[in-house]
């Protein structure tokens, strides 16, 4: 993947820990750089609101580092196991059912969760690092404002309020396709929409619902 620079295995353990400890660290994806958390400690999911601002009836994506290791934490149906395995990892958050283990706070007390395996070598090794513990997968920015590209561009009262910050330069900057596999739906058109739509129009026998063109 596009990149700069490589985190050491110190700073990713760092990291990790972090993580556990129920801190927030910025780390990169193939696509943007992330905010993560212990995606299943509600007060850590509390805490990427809060960095974010983001409204809490916006629910938060899980990363783990692989589509196996989503099963811990959601049930999905047959079409969407396959669809796990046929575009993860990959520059898709796939939404799916969520395990009732999972806090409210991270799906808005919804019985749904989107999972996300990037498709970027230092945020599969941050997950594994991290696993069991799931980490929250959204973008590093302030709600309303840019996605982030590279950790210069940060919000500065972000970037000091979290534990750690995993440098590994610039990345491309299209957003991940959210996309329903069960439901035959694309919430989000993004990275590899094309494939995606495709994919769901073969298996269902008709054209997904788009609902952000």
């Amino acid at each position: 993947m596009a990149g700069e620079t490589q985190p050491s295995d110190h700073e990713l353990d760092a990291a990790a820990a972090a993580v556990h400890d129920g801190d927030a660290v910025v780390y990169p994806t193939e696509t943007v750089y992330g905010l993560g958390a212990d995606a299943a400690d509600a007060d850590a999911v509390d805490r990427v609101f809060e960095l974010k601002g983001r409204d809490r009836s916006k629910p938060l994506s899980l990363g783990v580092p692989s589509a196996d290791a989503a099963l811990r934490y959601t049930r999905p149906s047959n079409r969407a196991r396959r669809f796990l395995r046929g575009f993860l990892p990959g520059p898709v958050t796939v939404v799916v059912e969520c395990d009732p283990s999972l806090p409210d706070a991270l799906t808005a007390g919804r019985p749904r969760v989107g999972v996300r395996v990037p498709d970027d070598e230092v945020a599969l090794s941050l997950f594994e690092r991290a696993a069991p513990v799931p980490v929250t997968a959204t973008s590093a920015n302030r709600s309303g404002s840019p996605s982030v590209t590279h950790p210069d561009d940060l919000d500065p009262g972000l970037r000091e309020s979290v534990a750690a910050v995993v440098d590994a330069g610039s990345r491309t900057g299209t957003e991940s396709t959210v996309v329903d596999p069960e439901q035959n739906m694309i919430h989000r058109r993004g990275a590899m929409a094309d494939a995606i739509t495709a994919w769901l129009a073969d298996e269902a026998g008709t054209e997904p619902v788009v609902e952000d063109g």
